[in-house]
């Protein structure tokens, strides 16, 4: 079953970016909608996870320095590799930039076997748990086809790049979860690599999906669309019963 759901994320990252190929116009709102479903999923799942799983071992305080750990690990990580760089179209130093893409683009990849990690390692703890941490990398996952297709494309490569790179980025997920069939943890030390991964999604929702959403579009429909996003992991995990 793990096995098939790291395949729906590849799945998911392909459509992503095949829908960023033909629908670059729309774009605004599918990041909108992954910006509320990620950060919905930090806050509404992956924290109160974090905190009942690695709770009985450490205290409150050291789960959220590991949240935090992770937002701010990933900001660096974020910065120094410019992952999400923004070329407007008076910026003169873009024609220079395909590098940037290509960085962007293998960070993304790594970023996304991470998750698969993540769904492997939340299936160890429950199918219940399991499911709902699917339900965020597949959101998520989603977007990161568009994001290495538009940070390919944004960057000066080319439709043959773009798709190679998406290529990558989609079998990364059923790698990341076929890994942790070889490995496990504890229950509460799962709770801080969950912790961190609630750090991870903070950022990436607020920092990246958020801010690109809104780049010179209105806010109106962006902003229904991230509700919406925030609204469905909501619902999600009411109807699972977490």
């Amino acid at each position: 079953m793990v096995v098939l759901i790291g395949l729906a994320a590849t799945l998911a990252t392909l459509l992503g970016g095949a829908f960023a190929i033909k629908n670059r116009d729309k774009l605004h709102l599918i990041l909108g909608f992954s910006a509320g479903a990620v950060i919905a999923v930090a806050f509404f799942d992956l924290l109160p996870e974090a905190l009942e799983l690695a709770g009985e071992r450490f205290p409150i305080s050291t789960i959220t320095a590991v949240l935090a750990g992770g937002f701010l690990l990933f900001m660096v990580f974020d910065r120094l590799f410019s992952l999400h760089p923004h070329c407007d179209e008076d910026c003169e130093n873009c024609g220079n930039a395909t590098h940037r893409g290509v960085v962007g683009a293998t960070t993304l990849s790594i970023h996304s076997f991470l998750d698969g990690a993540a769904i492997g390692l939340a299936f160890k703890v429950s199918t219940e748990v399991g499911l709902i941490v699917t339900l965020a990398v597949l959101a998520h996952d989603f977007s990161d086809g568009i994001n290495t297709v538009g940070l390919i494309l944004k960057n000066n490569g080319g439709l043959r790049q773009a798709w190679k790179w998406l290529i990558v980025d989609a079998l990364a997920p059923t790698l990341g979860v076929l890994s942790t069939l070889f490995f496990t943890l504890s229950a509460s030390t799962l709770g801080l690599v969950l912790a961190g991964f609630c750090g991870f999604f903070i950022y990436i929702g607020a920092s990246d999906l958020l801010p690109e959403s809104h780049h010179r579009h209105p806010t109106l429909w962006t902003t229904a669309s991230t509700l919406a996003g925030a609204a469905m992991i909501f619902l999600a995990i009411k109807i699972a019963g977490l």
